[in-house]
């Protein structure tokens, strides 16, 4: 039972064996991928599958194909034929599922029989992303290490890290010291989403050596590590450490509870250059082609009371704060195309005047994502309704945080990239595939993400990675031999009877399914982009 579900799956005559003799072989330009095979099979077979050691042999080919698409043929021998090295981890994943749950564990094990089996299979989206939030609640390197594997597992290919926000600075600028001197640390948390103070002090960073420790680490699995440095809202940290970039005279602290906040940066010369400077140093952490910079939720109060940001309207001839905020968008997107990399936003900066070139990250539902792909814009699927993981998986109470509206583990599986009204429309060819996201306003430890990610991220690989069409049945089925795999890896994930006992949270204020003056931002969300 394979998760996600392969374009073609039959069973064949024969079987093969693993076990302390087996044999691994590859063409030189798939090495790195048989390392990592081998690296992941000798703890359990005890064996140090080097080419030609024995009487069963894995072997890597490379063929005519896509260079994410494989074929495994399993037999007396396997054979992982692919386009390219993206393609041979994935077969190298497929077969590993093939393998007994107990083959996933550092400990020997075995021998263990493959039935014989015939795959071919290749991604439908080249996005098949997940976001992690650690600015709201670190996460230490290991745990991120850890999540990568899981991402890997499912065939899941980003990891967009958002790494700065109101609440926390998680990334080493060594230009800007305070950034993490400073922003990195908050004197206590809010509980729940609109609870009391926990009181205890909270914080954190990655190092420039750990942000390459990841990046490499991610790349050998076949994940690109998106960074998100959020801007021009989402900033009071940084503001806290260099009060310079914000609009008020008083000093801030690092913010300590949740929603969107009112302080936002400032759009001095000064400020877009200290954010270039910070971007520099970003680039050189992270070769992927895409850098995300927000423009989400920026309230537009201190540019309206701002006598500088109100110069710069009328300097640029602009019409309001939303084309303010277009232009400022704009700076970034000229420095990064400059550089060869591409913006990425959240899909607020439609508002106003689309950067050219940028691809939007689609959350308020799928109008930004139409919008977007219209004007010829490539576009990532993020509906908040589909595929934000921090949503509640129940209706109890019982639930860790009863956050936002309930999001099924059947819910996210009926989730389509391709927004209905994009279908046999040519503008389709713009959506780069979808990304769940797992926000951590009330989420603060890896043990909880756990709980909040799995097993809707099974789900979710299927529907980036597969047909269109969905099998509900076929996919309960395939994932309750799923489950056992992630209980070997140690996966606190959901059961599908609710939490354990110690995965509740009892007494822990959520935020309601519709709030007092939630569904109005929700309508105005709606209607702003619906003019587009």
């Amino acid at each position: 039972m394979i998760v996600p579900k392969p374009v073609k799956h039959e069973s064949r005559p024969g079987s093969f064996v693993l076990d302390s003799r087996t044999s691994l072989s590859a063409d030189p330009s798939l090495s790195e991928v048989a390392a990592w095979l081998r690296g992941e099979l000798a703890p359990v077979t005890g064996g140090e599958l080097l080419p030609g050691a024995g009487s069963g042999t894995i072997t890597f080919a490379r063929g005519d194909l896509p260079p994410e698409a494989y074929r495994l043929t399993v037999g007396p021998d396997v054979e992982i034929v692919a386009g390219g090295p993206a393609g041979a981890f994935y077969g190298a994943q497929t077969f590993r599922q093939l393998l007994p749950a107990a083959a996933v564990r550092k400990a020997a094990g075995g021998p263990f029989t493959v039935p014989g089996t015939y795959v071919e299979d290749a991604p439908r989206f080249r996005w098949r992303g997940c976001l992690l939030d650690v600015a709201r609640h670190f996460m230490p390197k290991h745990e991120v290490l850890r999540f990568i594997d899981l991402l890997a597992l499912h065939k899941l290919n980003v990891l967009h890290l958002h790494l700065t926000d109101d609440q926390g600075w998680r990334v080493e600028i060594r230009r800007y010291p305070r950034l993490t001197g400073v922003g990195a640390w908050r004197r206590e948390s809010q509980t729940g989403w609109n609870g009391a103070m926990d009181g205890r002090p909270h914080g954190g960073y990655y190092t420039q050596d750990d942000i390459r420790e990841i990046v490499a680490y991610a790349a050998r699995r076949h994940v690109t590590v998106v960074p998100e440095i959020d801007l021009p809202g989402h900033t009071q940290a940084a503001i806290a450490a260099y009060p310079e970039l914000g609009n008020l005279d008083t000093p801030l602290e690092v913010r300590t509870t949740w929603g969107v906040g009112v302080n936002v940066l400032n759009v001095e010369d000064a400020t877009i250059v200290f954010f270039q400077n910070v971007l520099d140093e970003v680039l050189e952490l992270f070769p992927s082609p895409y850098v995300h910079v927000g423009g989400d939720e920026c309230r537009k109060d201190q540019w309206r009371a701002s006598p500088a940001a109100r110069r710069r309207i009328a300097e640029l001839g602009l019409r309001d704060e939303e084309e303010l905020q277009s232009w400022f968008i704009h700076q970034f997107d000229a420095y990064l195309t400059e550089r060869g990399r591409r913006l990425i936003g959240w899909d607020e900066i439609l508002e106003g005047g689309l950067a050219p070139g940028a691809v939007v990250a689609s959350w308020r539902g799928e109008l930004g994502a139409v919008a977007a792909a219209r004007r010829g814009h490539d576009v990532i699927n993020c509906s908040n309704t589909s595929l934000y993981l921090d949503y509640r998986q129940g209706p109890g109470e019982e639930e860790p945080a009863p956050f936002g509206t309930v999001l099924t583990l059947e819910d996210v599986y009926a989730f389509e990239p391709v927004p209905e009204e994009l279908r046999g429309d040519p503008a389709a060819a713009h959506v780069l595939g979808a990304q769940c996201g797992v926000w951590t306003e009330l989420i603060d430890s890896g043990r909880r993400v756990d709980y909040m990610a799995f097993p809707r991220i099974a789900a979710f690989a299927e529907t980036v990675w597969g047909p269109e069409t969905r099998d509900p049945d076929g996919f309960r089925e395939r994932l309750a031999a799923h489950l056992p795999r992630l209980d070997a890896i140690g996966v606190e994930y959901r059961r599908a009877d609710g939490p354990l006992p110690w995965q509740t949270r009892p007494g822990v204020p959520g935020r309601p399914e519709d709030p007092e003056g939630w569904q109005a931002t929700i309508d105005a969300w709606t209607s702003n982009l619906r003019t587009l």
